[in-house]
C-alpha cells in the first residue's frame, strides 16, 4: 500500500486511495515507487522547497490534499511541475544492478599494459469559504485563496483542530475518521494548512485517467522536517516513504530516528537480472527486520554526477525546477563557473615500469583530477598551482598515494586527487615501483549559464518503511558527514569495499554486481586475472542469452547475513566502458496489504 506522509488525504469511498499527502502513486508497474510515496526536498539556509507528485486513481472531484506548513503561502510560493522530473530523480538514485566481464588475462602481455576503460561520468476548488475572517467562534481563517494549474488552493489557519475538521466537512472535503486528533499537534504548533482540491474543468485525462500535475511549494523555517503523521489516517498497514533531499555540499539523515545504510557491492547470480526487484525487496526487508524503526540511506552522491550512470544526471534545469530558482539568491547574477585545466609531464619512475606507459595510464585519469579541482574552485575561484602525486606501486596496484611539493595549498583538492589515484592500475609484472607524477592545475573561465552554484548539490535518498505504531514523530532532518560505498574500489589486499565509510565527499550508492569470469583460452605465461570491463555481444550471443534467461529463476541471496567479499577490481575504477548497467527504478516491489 502506498505510504502516507505529510498530508491528510481527502477522498471519497469510490476512489483507489493510498495514504500520503494526497498524492497516490499506485498501480502495476515494477517499481516500488509505484507503491510508495515520493517527495523531493531542497534545502538552502532556512528555505525548504517541497515537491510532491500526484498519481491518483479515482474520480478527480474526490481528490484533495492538506499539507501542514509553517507560514501562510502566497500564490508565488506554489507552482505545478512536469511529472517526468520525478522519474529522473528516482532513476538516478535507485539501487542499481551492474554487469562486468573479466577481461582477457593475456591482454597485458600482448599490449604491454592493462587496458583501461572510461571512468564514467563523475561529478561535473475548495468549496466556498467564509471570507477572510474567522467564522463561528473564530476557529478557522481563510488566509489566502488562488488557482494553480488544475488545483484550487486555500491556505487556512485554525484555532482548534475540531473547528478545522468541521470547516473541511462543511466545504465537502471527505475527511478520514480521526482527522481532528491527527490535526491537533499541528494546530497547537501554530501551523497553517495548504489545502489543494482538483477543479475537474481543468484536468487533463489520458486513457480515461486524470493526469494530476505535481505540486511544488516553498517556505522559510528554521526547522527542516516533513509532516508525515497525517498520512497514517488513510493507512491500514505497512507503508513506504522515499524522500530525496537536495542540498549544496551536504548529505542529510534523520535526527529523530535511527539511520542505517543499505548493504552494497554485493555479488549476485546471473539469474538475478530477471528478479532484481524481488532480490532487493528481500534485502530491504532483512535490513528493516534487523534495524526496526530505522531510516535507510540508499544513495548520497553529487546530483550532477554518477558512476556508473543509469542515464542522464540531473541538469542545471532540473535543479532549477526542483527549487534552486527560489532557494539560491541571485541566480541570475552569479559569476561564471571557473573551470580546471590539468597539465602534466612524464612521470619519474624508480623501478621497472616504463615511464611512457606510466604516463599514458595516468593521463587517462585526468578527468578525476579535473573533477577534484573544479569542486573546490566554486569555493575558491582563484585556486591553482602545481603538485606532485607520489604513488607506491606493487605488482600493478597502487598501495599508497600522497601529494608532495604542492603550491595549491588546499587539503581537499590534494586529498581528493590522492584518493582517486589509488584506483590506477599498472602492468602487474613490473614489480615494485615509485611513481612521481608532476601536475599543474590552472583555473580558467568556463560558462555554464546558471550551473555554477548548482555544481555541488548532493542528492540523498532516504527510504523508511513503517507501520501504524512506528510513526510517533514527523521526520526531522539534520546534516550528516559525507559517506562513500558501492564503488569498484579495492583495498591493498584486493577486497572490494563493503558498506559505507565516512569520507571527504559523498559517493555512496546501492550497487549489485553480476560478474562473468573469463572463459576463453589463456595462452600466456603471466596471465592477469580480475580485470573487469565491457563485453560486446554479437547477435548469436544475444539470442543464446535470451534463451537462457527465459528459463532462469530469480535468485535471492541472503545478502545481509552473508555478504560476499568480491575478488578482483575493475580496470575502469568503477565505470568500465560499456559495462551493462541495469539501472533500476525499483526499490522493492511492495506487497499490497
Amino acid at each position: 500500500m502506498r505510504i502516507a506522509a505529510l498530508v491528510v488525504t481527502l477522498v471519497g469511498a469510490t476512489s483507489t486511495a493510498h495514504a500520503f499527502c494526497g498524492f497516490y502513486v499506485g498501480s502495476a508497474d515494477a517499481r516500488l515507487t509505484n507503491h510508495a510515496t515520493e517527495v523531493v526536498l531542497m534545502r538552502e539556509g532556512t528555505r525548504t522547497v517541497l515537491s510532491m507528485r500526484n498519481d491518483y486513481q479515482g474520480p478527480p472531484e474526490n481528490f484533495a490534499m492538506v499539507v501542514p506548513v509553517p507560514v501562510v503561502l502566497a500564490e508565488e510560493n506554489v507552482k505545478v511541475l512536469a511529472a517526468d522530473i520525478f522519474d529522473r530523480v528516482d532513476r538516478l538514485s535507485s539501487p542499481r544492478l551492474v554487469e562486468y566481464w573479466e577481461q582477457d588475462p593475456c591482454r597485458q602481455e600482448r599490449d604491454g599494459m592493462i587496458g583501461l576503460g572510461s571512468l564514467g561520468t563523475i561529478g561535473h476548488g475548495a468549496g466556498g469559504g467564509s471570507g477572510a475572517g474567522y467564522g463561528r467562534g473564530a476557529q478557522v481563517r481563510v488566509e489566502s485563496r488562488f488557482v494553480v494549474g488544475e488545483y484550487d488552493v486555500v491556505i487556512l489557519s485554525a484555532a482548534d483542530s475540531n473547528g478545522l475538521e468541521r470547516w473541511l466537512r462543511a466545504h465537502h472535503y471527505r475527511i478520514p475518521s480521526g482527522a481532528s486528533r491527527a490535526l491537533r499537534p499541528y494546530v497547537r504548533a501554530g501551523m497553517k494548512f495548504f489545502v489543494a482540491k482538483v477543479n475537474v474543468e481543468r484536468v487533463t485525462f489520458e486513457d480515461g485517467r486524470a493526469k494530476l500535475s505535481p505540486l511544488r511549494i516553498h517556505y522559510d523555517s528554521e526547522d527542516f522536517s516533513l509532516p508525515v503523521r497525517l498520512g497514517m489516517l488513510n493507512s491500514s498497514g505497512s507503508q513506504d516513504l522515499v524522500v530525496h533531499v537536495l542540498a549544496r555540499d551536504q548529505r542529510y539523515e534523520v535526527a529523530n530516528y535511527r539511520n542505517v545504510t543499505i548493504p552494497t557491492n554485493l555479488e549476485v547470480s546471473d539469474a538475478t537480472r530477471n528478479g532484481f526487484s524481488e532480490y532487493y525487496e528481500s534485502l530491504f526487508e532483512q535490513v528493516t527486520r534487523q534495524h526496526p524503526r530505522s531510516v535507510v540511506t540508499e544513495y548520497a552522491w553529487q546530483a550532477m554526477g554518477c558512476d556508473p550512470c543509469p542515464g542522464p544526471v540531473l541538469s542545471a534545469s532540473d535543479l532549477m525546477t526542483l527549487g534552486a530558482d527560489v532557494a539560491i539568491q541571485g541566480m541570475d547574477s552569479q559569476p561564471p563557473l571557473r573551470g580546471s585545466r590539468v597539465r602534466s609531464t612524464t612521470p619519474e619512475v624508480r623501478g621497472d615500469l616504463n615511464e611512457n606507459v606510466a604516463r599514458r595510464i595516468l593521463r587517462r585519469h585526468s578527468n578525476v583530477i579535473r573533477y577534484c579541482h573544479e569542486r573546490q574552485l566554486q569555493r575558491t575561484p582563484g585556486l591553482q598551482g602545481t603538485l606532485v602525486a607520489e604513488l607506491q606501486v606493487r605488482e600493478g596496484r597502487v598501495t599508497a598515494s600522497r601529494i608532495t611539493d604542492s603550491t595549491v595549498g588546499n587539503a581537499r583538492v590534494e586529498g581528493c586527487i590522492a584518493r582517486h589515484l589509488r584506483r590506477v592500475r599498472f602492468p602487474a609484472d613490473t614489480g615494485t615501483n615509485v611513481v612521481r607524477y608532476p601536475i599543474r592545475l590552472d583555473a580558467t573561465p568556463r560558462r555554464f549559464g546558471n550551473a555554477g552554484p548548482l555544481q555541488n548539490f548532493v542528492l540523498t535518498r532516504l527510504h523508511y518503511r513503517y507501520g501504524q505504531n512506528d510513526l510517533g514523530q514527523d521526520l526531522v532532518f539534520s546534516p550528516a558527514a559525507p559517506i562513500v560505498g558501492g564503488r569498484e574500489i579495492t583495498s591493498a589486499s584486493g577486497a572490494l569495499e563493503q558498506g559505507a565509510q565516512q569520507s571527504s565527499a559523498n559517493n555512496f550508492q546501492g550497487r549489485y554486481i553480476i560478474r562473468h569470469p573469463w572463459e576463453g583460452e589463456i595462452a600466456c605465461s603471466n596471465p592477469v586475472r580480475g580485470v573487469w570491463g565491457e563485453r560486446v555481444l554479437g547477435a548469436a550471443d544475444l539470442t543464446e542469452r535470451a534463451s537462457q534467461l527465459a528459463s532462469a529463476k530469480p535468485e535471492v541471496d541472503k545478502a545481509v547475513e552473508t555478504p560476499i567479499a568480491l575478488a578482483g577490481t575493475c580496470s575502469a575504477g568503477g565505470g568500465a566502458t560499456g559495462a551493462l548497467l541495469l539501472a533500476l527504478a525499483v526499490i522493492a516491489r511492495r506487497r499490497r496489504m
